[in-house]
């Protein structure tokens, strides 16, 4: 049932005041009610799945309700009361509310209890009236959100945020008369700014201001997107306010600016502990409105607000490498982050297990001799990484030029993708549900033979390009790509092959290490059809025969140079995010290119692989023991 409303006792108090102050609050309340945000919440279609499952909440409900504890001061052991009152809380010091559960180890707990504990209850906001000393003329209306747990980086129980109107006016009765000059949405450090008339603010008749809180975090958002986000409380990571979306007009419960008439009527307002559970660092609950800077000078914390929020985009020439590799490293690193705080043993037993594996492989390879040139040799492990390293720089300008066919392949996988959809849309095939899986299948597919297609071509390139450069001939980009494509119909059809295979047992989760493994057994193709001429089939048999003895090499070699490749571009972008103010699109068509311009490095290792594991397949077994180097001649066909 729901709890009599605490507002009531402050329209009892407001009664014994002179009438002018009766007025005011008066005025507070109207203009709070005509402001009320709009809250769309990003939708959870089922329970404990992707979405948002807590709305803003009444505090009242918290109050009496005998799975909450108060605990402390300084430590989550001493318990002080089960469901503590409101007034309980007045005037506490780093004593804190306990909810149930574990804040490290969510599960679906808090949503299942934040839906049980506020059924029959509507959302609420609360609403402050502020002045702020420094800036006589000014007035701050805001809104406070309660919510009973953040879902990010930083999981912690309770969670408060707010937004902040600011009038040009001495008093509410004022602030009526006009339109507010700004509206700022906290989110994470700080608030992002909107003039009223902004076309990013979007507004519900004329006055209620539509907020996006991001799942999870619940930071406020203008729009629907997904946006970077750093704080030093916070951590770092990316807010995803888009839809589909599920509104919300909470109720307003307006906390009188008079501070006597507050206490009494909210004794809460004044708790000065944690609403949530205590733990390390910034796992630890929130502290409350009372404490917050923009309580007491709202205007002094609006001068530092931020013009704009950094939005990912979803779409692009290049997708979004550098923001998606962002997004997951940070979210991936999160959770290590978590299970190291709860069980650090076994985290830093892992840790260390996996530096010293990696100290272990650094120390033990051998990489010199690097030695490029007579490509037909074995290597060492470590060699083949160097070769192609030496080459790839020595040459630079070479493997750039044959890596440049990447980037029209990256812009017709984009016309693609949006051609495929857009086409669908025209002829009125649905895009989302079951249709829309099918879409995305489909488009995948596309993509992912596109630059299979490409991946090929570069490596049957890069391969010719050895040659002419190993017998001391000229070449560039052009007439390496002239020289692969003498062989184009077998090498065609053995990469639309693999496409294929790829695709269709990819789809299957149990069937994936069965797609690596043959990616595996196939990774020499291109080099086989350059090099010893065969047809489509009998080429990726001869590859496979070639990778049986050695396959932990070959897949180790070809997955660390895909690697480096894979993460240069990303790696760059992310890093870029941090120290350049450059627009998104911009950074991820960078890490775009440059992951392009690294993908032959790739093809440098699988080429260097190539010529030796034939060189260890036909060596004499007495050969076959002896020191590095042994070679073999091999001419191409």
């Amino acid at each position: 049932m729901r709890r009599f409303p605490t507002f009531a006792a402050a329209v009892a108090f407001a009664l014994l005041l002179p009438a002018a102050a009766a007025a005011a609050l008066d005025d507070e309340q109207a203009l709070a009610r005509k402001y009320a945000p709009v809250v769309r919440l990003v939708e959870q279609p089922e329970e404990c799945g992707p979405g948002e499952p807590y709305e803003p909440l009444d505090v009242d409900l918290l109050f009496g309700e005998s799975t909450v504890a108060l605990r402390g001061p300084w430590n989550p052991v001493d318990l002080v009361k089960i469901g503590p009152t409101a007034a309980d809380l007045a005037g506490l010091y780093e004593y804190h509310l306990d909810f149930p559960g574990h804040a490290l180890e969510p599960g679906c707990s808090y949503e299942r209890w934040s839906r049980r504990l506020a059924a029959g209850s509507p959302p609420t906001v609360y609403a402050h009236v502020a002045t702020d000393p420094g800036f006589p003329g000014k007035l701050a209306l805001q809104y406070w959100f309660f919510y009973a747990f953040n879902d990010f980086n930083n999981l912690h129980e309770g969670d408060w945020e707010m937004i902040q109107l600011v009038f040009d006016a001495d008093d509410a009765a004022d602030a009526l008369a006009q339109d507010p000059e700004e509206v700022g949405y906290s989110s994470h450090e700080g608030a992002e700014r909107a003039g009223w008339g902004d076309d990013k603010l979007e507004l519900v008749d004329g006055t209620h201001p539509v907020v996006f809180p991001a799942a999870g975090s619940h930071a406020n958002k203008f729009t629907e997107a997904l946006y970077l986000g750093s704080s030093a409380e916070q951590g770092v990571g990316c807010d995803d306010t888009r839809g589909p979306h599920r509104e919300l007009r909470p109720v307003v419960t307006t906390l009188p600016s008079d501070a006597a008439v507050a206490a009494s009527a909210f004794p809460w307002l004044t708790f000065e502990g944690r609403w949530g559970e205590l733990q390390e660092a910034f796992f630890n609950g929130p502290t409350g409105p009372n404490l917050k800077r923009q309580w007491e000078e709202p205007i002094a914390w609006a001068e530092g607000w931020r013009d704009r929020s950094l939005a990912v985009p979803t779409s692009g020439l290049f997708g979004t490498e550098a923001t998606d590799f962002f997004c997951g490293a940070v979210e991936r690193g999160s959770n290590a982050l978590v299970r190291l705080l709860r069980n650090p043993v076994p985290m830093l037993i892992l840790l260390g297990t996996l530096l010293g594996l990696v100290i272990f492989a650094i120390v033990r390879a051998t990489w010199l001799p690097a030695a490029p040139l007579r490509i037909g040799r074995r290597r060492s492990w470590g060699q083949i990484l160097s070769a192609a390293a030496r080459m790839y720089v020595r040459r630079f300008p070479l493997f750039i030029g044959i890596g440049v066919l990447l980037i029209p392949v990256g812009l017709a996988a984009a016309l693609l993708q949006a051609g495929v959809l857009a086409g669908a849309e025209a002829i009125g095939v649905e895009t989302t549900g079951e249709s829309g899986g099918f879409l995305v299948v489909l488009v995948l597919g596309l993509t992912a033979l596109l630059t299979l297609f490409a991946l090929g071509l570069v490596q049957a390139a890069t391969v010719c390009a050895l040659f002419e450069l190993d017998g001391d001939r000229r070449v560039g980009p052009v007439e390496a790509f002239r020289l692969a494509l003498r062989r184009w119909r077998p090498l065609a059809g053995g990469l639309a092959f693999v496409g294929f295979a790829w695709v269709v047992l990819s789809l299957s989760t149990l069937l994936l290490p069965v797609a690596l493994w043959l990616v595996v057994r196939w990774s020499l193709f291109a080099q086989v059809v350059e090099v010893e001429g065969l047809p489509a089939f009998a080429a990726l048999r001869r590859s496979g025969r070639l990778v049986r003895r050695h396959w932990v090499r070959v897949a180790s070699l070809a997955g660390l140079g895909a690697a480096i490749a894979l993460l240069s571009g990303p790696l760059l972008g992310a890093l870029l995010i941090f120290l350049t103010d450059a627009p998104l699109a911009t950074l991820n068509i960078v890490a775009g290119v440059v992951y392009a311009l690294a993908l032959p490095f790739v093809a440098l290792v699988t080429s260097y692989l190539y010529f030796d594991v034939r060189a260890r397949n036909e060596l004499e077994p007495a050969d076959e023991r002896d020191e590095l180097p042994a070679e073999i001649t091999i001419t191409p066909a």
